[in-house]
């Protein structure tokens, strides 16, 4: 069944909630934005969330609040980083709360994931293809948020993520969470030679050591091309970093295949706006 479960749109932002934790995790928050809803005008109509695509920064930051109210959260608590589709997690406290909601020059600098053990902070990302990686400790009560593109994938963001989490929290792998978010699918991805040759190894690594299905990573379409299944292998990243198989939601939502409901960089030819992965959890 599909984890992202899209609320009630009928005026309101459009939004997919992951279901199976906010149901049995009182007081966390974990979701994704679509394309609806919003206030911005075209090309970035209507929910665009980035301020980085030359929307009227007014209309983002109003976007911005429509989620976190459609969500029951403070808008002040949305905190962004600038994403570099690198590999560097950064920890979030209290004092950051609130960073990079207004301004792009006020955000978490050249970091693409986020972690934090602090009640009433929003964690949030941006997206128009790449792969939003979502993890939740419920022993420790830590969130984090990563941006995985094919450079972050080929760079094992999810395991410096969760590394990242044993390190600063004591977290341990097997009783982490974890979920993959809507993402452009393999059926919308077809890569040439200088991306397979920096994800090839990997994949080879992950289908010998997880005793994986290479094919469900990679499938040749010609000599020098092929077609990567970016969320297969973030999750096959996750296994062998110790995150349990059954801990792993796996989203089906492709948003190369559905522009009418996600912005697509791919497929909109560049020109588009942005989504947002959200996560926090609520003061008690």
């Amino acid at each position: 069944m599909e984890p992202f479960a899209a609320m009630d749109a009928e005026k309101r932002p459009s939004l997919y909630v992951l279901s199976a934790w906010v149901e049995r995790y009182p007081g966390l928050t974990a979701g994704f934005t679509g394309r609806h809803g919003g206030v911005s005008g075209t090309p970035w109509e209507s929910l665009n969330v980035g301020l980085h695509v030359g929307d009227d920064p007014a209309a983002v930051v109003r976007n911005r609040e429509l989620v976190a109210e459609a969500i029951g959260w403070s808008a002040e608590a949305w905190t962004s980083s600038e994403q570099v589709h690198g590999a560097v997690v950064r920890h979030v406290g209290a004092c950051e709360r609130g960073r990079g909601r207004l301004s792009r020059e006020d955000a978490l600098t050249d970091c693409d994931a986020v972690v934090t053990a602090e009640k009433g902070v929003l964690l949030t990302s941006l997206y128009a293809d790449c792969v939003p990686l979502y993890f939740y400790d419920p022993r420790h009560e830590v969130v984090a948020l990563a941006h995985a593109g094919w450079k972050g994938t080929v760079l094992r963001i999810a395991e410096a993520t969760l590394g990242e989490m044993e390190e600063r929290y004591g977290c341990n792998p097997a009783e982490v969470r974890a979920a993959i978010g809507p993402a452009i699918g393999s059926c919308c991805y077809e890569v040439d030679e200088p991306v397979l040759t920096r994800a090839v190894p990997l994949i080879e690594e992950l289908a010998a050591e997880n005793d994986a299905d290479l094919s469900g990573m990679l499938e040749e379409t010609e000599p020098g091309k092929g077609r990567l299944n970016l969320k297969e292998i973030n999750r096959q990243i996750m296994i062998k970093a110790g995150i349990l198989p059954m801990h792993i939601e796996l989203s089906t939502r492709c948003t190369g295949c559905r522009t009418d409901l996600f912005f697509s960089h791919r497929m909109e030819g560049g020109r588009t706006g942005r989504m947002a992965s959200w996560i926090g959890m609520e003061k008690r």
